[in-house]
Parts: C-alpha cells; structure tokens; sequence
C-alpha cells in the first residue's frame, strides 16, 4: 500500500501517517517489530570539553558526569518553573547528542547558542534521522544482525554503521532507536525489512505512546505547564528533572512543589466517545458546564478505541463526567489507571505541619 502522509496541519507534518492500514500497524508493533520513521524529529550535537558541566547549569537533569552511552530525557525551565524546552539527549563517543520536537529545533537551537558565553562548547545541528522500532521481535537474531549488534542496547547505547550512528533503548518495555545519518537511512530501513522488520507509520507511534501516558511538549502541555504535572520527575533515564540538583532557572518552583504542596493538575489518560466527531488538541474538558482541563494528544487506538491524554485540574475523581469538543459534545471517561497515586504530603509539609504542632 502506498505511504499516507500525516495531516499538514498537524505536528507530524512531512512524516508518514500510515501504509494503508493503521490499526494492522499497530497490532505488529504489540506482537512483532516495527519500524516508524521520526525523522522529521530535529538533532542537535554539542561538542567542546565543558559541554556537559556547561549543561548541566542550563538544564533540568543531572548530565555533568553522564557515562559515556547514557541517555536520558531533559528540559529547559523559565524562571517560575514554567517548560519551555523537552529533548533526549544521549552521550557518546565525546559529544552530546539532542533530538527534540520538529518545531523545537531552531528555538532549542538558539536558546543554548545564548547561553555558550565563554565555555569551550560548539552547538551544531545534527543530520541524524531518528527511526523507532516497536515490537517484542526485536530481539530476534535476525534483527540483531540487521543492526550490526550482538544484543539489543541495556542502559547504554551502542554506535552502529560506519559514521555517527547509534542506537539506543527506548521508552517502553519493547523499544529501541536509532539516530543514523539521513542520506543512509533508506539503507537501514531495507536492510532491517529483510529482516522482517515492517513499516509503520506515525499514527502507530503516537497510538502506543498516548496509551502510555507519555506526554510530548506543546500537544499535551499549554504555557502553564510543569513537570510535576506530567511525570516528569526522576533521576537520568527515570525522568526529566532530577530533584538532587540546583542552579537552573526555575528549580524554585520544582523544590517548593515537590516539598511543599502538589501540581494543580494531573496528566490522565481518556477514552472519548467514538459516535461523534472527534475533537482535537487543544479543546477545553467541562464537567458540569465548568472548565477543568485542557485536551491534548487525541488519536484512535485498535485495542482501546478514540483516546486521549488530558490535563484536568488536580482532585477530580476517575468518576467525574467529562465533554469536551469546540462545543461540548463529545463526552469522556478518565481512565481509572491512569490516575495519579493518593496526595501524600511532601517532606517540607511535613516539617512545617511538626513545627506548628499539627503532626
């Protein structure tokens, strides 16, 4: 079937959607492998010998003594805790490798190029193409071999090829990446089709991701977001923000919310009714005619129908009915699991309360 590219006007522009049957796409990436071209997905590399000291001030993560493969998710805050960046980032071979949203790219660009002043540190765009791979059949010999790898990469990732590639873990349990030159990427798509490796289009990625509650930056997050509110939170592979460290902008913010209070909102999954038109990112959530949350990510899943990721306001109970739509008319159910665990309170909470005689 020939390839369908994703909608202009959405945020996958200029990547393929699907080859002609979505929701088959998505049953290989559960039960075989996969591979879905990211490639409009923007790199960066960072090279000098104080870049990871030199980063380390500017970002959200621990990554002054990141190991030589390590990988992990990163951000940029403004100053009252606000994400204004959202990379993965990957050290190898001596440079610092970034790869963030396609609309991310100039903007994460300049902001780091700013900030450089006087440390011996070079930011250049990348021309690495990101391929992901889903399915428990990655790990076949076959695939293997296809890669140029013995087993498939554990917390470090490996170089493969005969230039700057690699690949890498990726999120969830079947996963992996690779960041390959753009003029050989046409030569590791057939050379892992021969490997029984089949094509799948964004819609499948984006289908598995958004059943994971896996936010990504500016389609499930407004300008008011921040970390705390989409599980953002943990040390380098966990998450995004490592709470054992300081010295960034915004950092005020992650320590009083950690320590002191809890997010004013929540990331949950939903599931939309399917006998109406869909609505899109962006559209305000009611419930009982009062505004409580911000759609985000919406897209159609083979297993579970038309879902959604959501931000609604902190303490809604799984039970609360919910529409959203331009016009309100498409009704909602939050999904029980993907619910935050009860509020516990922070360890500043907790001294404040002793002190004042209330634990």
């Amino acid at each position: 079937m020939p390839a369908v590219p994703a909608p202009d006007s959405g945020p996958d522009a200029g990547a393929i959607w699907h080859y002609g049957d979505p929701f088959g796409e998505q049953r290989c990436a559960q039960t075989e492998a996969v591979l879905v071209d990211r490639s409009h997905r923007a790199a960066l590399t960072v090279s000098g010998s104080e870049r990871q000291t030199w980063l380390h001030t500017l970002c959200t993560q621990h990554v002054a003594e990141l190991a030589d493969g390590a990988t992990t998710e990163n951000l940029t805050l403004d100053g009252k805790g606000r994400i204004t960046n959202h990379w993965v980032q990957t050290e190898l071979g001596g440079r610092t490798y970034l790869d963030t949203e396609p609309w991310l790219g100039d903007p994460l660009t300049e902001h780091l190029r700013k900030m450089v002043f006087w440390a011996d540190v070079t930011i250049q765009p990348a021309d690495l193409a990101v391929l992901s791979l889903l399915g428990p059949r990655l790990a076949d010999p076959a695939v293997l071999d296809a890669l140029g790898v013995a087993a498939p990469p554990g917390e470090a990732a490996v170089a493969i090829g005969d230039a700057d590639g690699f690949v890498r873990r990726g999120p969830g349990e079947h996963a992996l990446e690779l960041l390959v030159p753009r003029a050989e990427k046409g030569d590791w798509q057939r050379r892992l089709a021969r490997a029984g490796v089949k094509p799948a289009g964004i819609w499948a990625y984006e289908a598995e991701r958004v059943a994971a509650r896996r936010p990504r930056l500016g389609l499930d997050t407004d300008e008011r977001s921040i970390p705390h509110e989409l599980n953002w939170i943990g040390g380098p592979g966990v998450g995004a923000v490592h709470l054992d460290k300081g010295c960034y902008s915004g950092q005020e913010t992650v320590a009083r919310v950690h320590n002191l209070g809890k997010p004013p909102r929540m990331l949950v999954l939903l599931h939309l009714d399917g006998s109406v038109d869909r609505p899109s990112t962006g559209d305000p959530i009611s419930s009982g005619g009062r505004p409580v949350g911000r759609l985000g990510t919406v897209v159609d899943h083979f297993e579970l129908g038309p879902i959604a990721l959501a931000l609604l306001k902190r303490g809604l109970s799984a039970e609360t009915p919910l529409s959203t739509g331009p016009d309100g008319q498409v009704s909602a159910v939050i999904d029980a699991e993907s619910m935050p665990p009860p509020d516990a309170p922070g360890a500043g909470r907790v001294a404040v309360d002793r002190l004042r005689g209330r634990a």
